[in-house]
């Protein structure tokens, strides 16, 4: 039997622009009354919620507590914390689930939901069709002895500093690193700086200064060129780029060269494996490089390719029961260590390497010889069934035997757009790039 199609929910929640769609004042009430209701399984359940650092955040908080208090659900607000610590602590706290509101990498003008359920997990898809199905009903607030109470967690940074500080051993001496950490403007501001600290580091702080405008605006994981800047001018061992919620991390080596999830995934596989904890299946995705592919290869580890999310990269850990996976833009999932993608803990992992090894980062990732890939957009009027268009599949499998074991193609249709993601990766960067135009070209074509 088929499932429905959610109308709401996407891959990582609902996210647009704000007083757009979803991303309204009035649906986030009626989401929150929603949720709660599902989640209001006994008296007194509780949900915590936690935010990023855009200006909207704050209606959106307000909202959403309005709605589960009307649910008779009571609220613990966190205030600006990332997502993986709002997992976190709603695990820690046994609350029923945990509220994030973020969007993430994206600029500020655009927000979202995202959940957790009470083991820190994302929810299923089951559990958002419930939702979605009682956003159908007339919103109803139980008697008023029965409404939900709000509360302040204040505690909540410090806690989360605590955890992160744990994910490595404290034998460890870090006081020989010189780091520069770009908050991007979003939720680690108060927690990536001083966890590094904390651990003895020599800490250069950029992206802390969130004024709810300039969230990711040229800065993070998605902007580094200052960042790369920075770490060549400090003279620093390394850098660590984090997007707004902290979910996402890209490093910078003492050379200023970027270091991507594909590299980051393979050094703390890498770790695991040499510290006798790692299992052989390491999961990536269709996107994940090759050439980190082949570098697993060369240490008995088979890699895993999972659709393109972290949500799938989650469903494919389990299928395989590997405990580390990621994506190239940098989720890195260390489920020895916790339970979604994070952006500090996974940070650590790299520097405890680097720390036990004797190893500069750029000797860590030169393990890697990643592949040269080529991307391009073809924008399509109409999808079309890839797998089962004669010329388009005849197209392929010319380009496969051009490339043989040393480069593979991919074609993804856009879940959002009507587009057709053409990708051919490869030794040869030339001949990457023309077989990419040609099957474009092919594509273009025929649709």
């Amino acid at each position: 039997m088929t499932k429905p199609k959610k109308r709401y929910f996407g891959t990582d929640g609902i996210r647009g622009r704000v007083g757009d769609g979803s991303i309204t004042p009035e649906f986030v009430l009626k989401l929150g009354w929603a949720m709660g209701r599902v989640f209001a399984k006994e008296r007194h359940s509780k949900v915590l919620i936690g935010k990023d650092t855009r200006i909207s955040g704050y209606m959106f908080e307000s909202a959403l507590q309005a709605g589960l208090s009307a649910a008779g659900v009571d609220v613990y607000l966190l205030g600006p914390m990332p997502t993986p610590a709002i997992a976190y602590l709603t695990r820690t706290f046994h609350a029923q689930a945990g509220i994030v509101i973020s969007a993430s990498h994206n600029p500020y003008h655009d927000n979202g939901i995202k959940f957790f359920s009470g083991l820190g997990s994302k929810l299923s898809d089951d559990i958002e069709l419930e939702i979605e199905s009682m956003m159908d009903l007339p919103l109803e607030t139980v008697e008023s002895a029965l409404l939900g109470k709000a509360h302040r967690i204040d505690d909540a940074a410090g806690r989360y500093i605590e955890f992160c500080k744990s994910t490595v051993a404290s034998k460890i001496d870090f006081s020989n690193l010189k780091i520069v950490v770009d908050c991007a403007n979003g939720a680690t501001y108060h927690i990536a700086p001083n966890v590094l600290k904390e651990i003895g580091a020599e800490v250069v702080v950029m992206g802390a200064q969130p004024d709810g405008l300039n969230i990711n605006q040229n800065c993070g994981s998605t902007e580094p060129r200052l960042l790369q800047a920075a770490v060549l001018e400090q003279q620093a061992d390394l850098g660590i780029a984090l997007d707004g919620d902290g979910d996402r991390l890209i490093m910078v080596d003492h050379q200023g060269e970027l270091v991507d999830g594909d590299e980051l995934l393979f050094i703390i596989a890498r770790a695991q494996q040499r510290a006798g904890i790692g299992q052989t299946a390491i999961v990536g995705t269709l996107m994940s490089n090759l050439g980190m592919e082949h570098a697993l290869n060369n240490y008995n580890m088979d890699l895993h390719r999972a659709n393109v999310g972290d949500r799938y990269v989650m469903e494919m850990l389990k299928k395989t029961g590997g405990i580390v996976g990621g994506e190239s833009s940098g989720h890195i999932i260390c489920l020895d260590k916790t339970t979604t993608g994070d952006g500090i803990v996974a940070a650590l992992q790299v520097l405890a390497e680097m720390q036990e090894t004797n190893s500069p980062l750029h000797e860590l990732r030169s393990a890697v010889n990643k592949y040269p890939q080529r991307l391009i957009n073809v924008r399509v009027a109409d999808m079309v069934d890839l797998d089962n268009n004669d010329v388009i599949q005849a197209a392929v499998a010319d380009i496969e035997a051009k490339l043989g074991d040393e480069g593979r193609v991919l074609l993804r249709a856009s879940g959002t757009e009507p587009v057709i993601r053409v990708m051919v990766e490869g030794r040869d960067a030339t001949l990457i790039n023309q077989l990419a135009s040609d099957l474009a070209s092919v594509i273009e074509s025929v649709l």
